[in-house]
């Protein structure tokens, strides 16, 4: 079993930013993809970025490309999205992801390959 917590939502204004980060423990975190995903009132939850078990890869969707950055610290068992210029459509509740048994270098973007998930963080984004 993996456990994922999720932290640092919030409510922030329109250009803001914000740092999510996602603990895991459980098991051996390089021995994981992670990923972010997103849902919106009234929305499906939809992929938001997601970075290899080595963290040499990272793929993101279109909509956040440019503005947000995932990175993982393999040492502190953490991956981190950070989220720059920020827009009212951002807000959503965040969820944290965990995929187990692929490649060094494989980047998951769908949501079925996703083992584990975090309880997720509700990000807010004000205009």
């Amino acid at each position: 079993q993996v456990q994922l917590v999720e932290s640092g939502g919030g409510l922030v204004q329109a250009g803001g930013s914000l740092r999510l980060s996602c603990a895991a423990s459980g098991r051996t975190f390089s021995g994981l993809a992670m990923g972010w995903f997103r849902q919106a009132p009234g929305k499906e939850r939809e992929f938001v970025t997601a970075i290899s078990r080595s963290g040499g890869n990272t793929y993101y969707a279109d909509s956040v490309k440019g503005r947000f950055t995932i990175s993982r610290d393999n040492a502190k068992n953490t991956v981190y999205l950070q989220m720059n210029s920020l827009k009212p459509e951002d807000t959503a509740v965040y969820y944290c992801a965990a995929a187990l048994g692929y490649g060094l270098g494989y980047v998951p973007s769908l949501q079925y390959v996703y083992d584990y998930w975090g309880q997720g963080t509700q990000v807010t984004v004000s205009s």
